[in-house]
């Protein structure tokens, strides 16, 4: 079975095949399989995301992990966006920490369960990748190869392979965002994995946003929040 918090973990905690090091390497967190094989300790979403859109996760995102990361970025955002503060001064200040407990942005708290709205992040995390629409036939065809060196087991490679071939289903992603909180962590999740340099990625955000019904300033909250936890 897709342990789903270990993959989204793996999506946010990866690099790039044939760099220096992983990031948790960098970190100071390294083990010794990412010494021997930085593919088998998650250049997941490298891989998966091709060689234009795929990023690193460091800073204080990195020491969260990959939920935690998410829910975390997404509460400070909302706490600095409902005390009316400015955004990139706000962003820069407190130290980044996992949601309070008894908030509906503490993962635990999800009502779908914890692991299926991990899935929903996973999902929004590769239709963002896909934005710029640069995986095709041939980008696939690499990527389940690269896959198969991942050592991510055949279940969850499987998983992110008909996720890269289904069409991305907006309504869908949408939908599996059940509270405000959650609308909030989907779009921090899905711009935690690209960095907007296009028309077509600064777009699927937009709209993204619309969708969700998620307010301009709260959105420029997130933007910087998420570059300041990134840096």
């Amino acid at each position: 079975m897709i342990d789903p918090k270990k993959l989204l973990d793996d999506l946010l905690g990866s690099q790039v095949p044939g760099t220096q090091g992983t990031v948790r390497e960098k970190a100071g967190q390294a083990v010794q399989l990412a010494k021997d094989n930085p593919l088998a300790t998650g250049a997941i979403a490298a891989v998966l995301l091709g060689t234009g859109t795929g990023r690193s996760i460091t800073g204080s995102a990195l020491k969260l992990g990959g939920l935690a990361a998410v829910a975390g970025i997404a509460y400070k955002a909302y706490q600095n966006y409902q005390a009316g503060k400015e955004p990139q001064q706000a962003a820069r200040e407190g130290t980044l920490l996992p949601p309070p407990s008894d908030t509906s942005f503490d993962p635990a708290q999800a009502p779908q369960g914890e692991g299926e709205f991990a899935l929903s992040l996973v999902r929004a995390m590769i239709a963002a990748a896909r934005a710029d629409g640069h995986i095709d036939d041939v980008e696939r065809g690499k990527i389940a190869d690269k896959l198969k060196l991942a050592g991510i087991g055949e279940e969850a490679e499987a998983f992110l392979m008909r996720e890269l071939e289904a069409p991305v289903d907006l309504d869908a992603l949408v939908a599996a965002a059940q509270t405000d909180a959650q609308k909030i962590e989907l779009y921090t999740a899905s711009r935690l994995t690209i960095e907007p340099k296009t028309r077509a990625e600064r777009g699927y955000l937009d709209m993204l946003a619309g969708r969700l019904r998620l307010p301009d300033t709260l959105i420029d909250h997130i933007e910087a929040t998420v570059t300041e936890a990134t840096a």
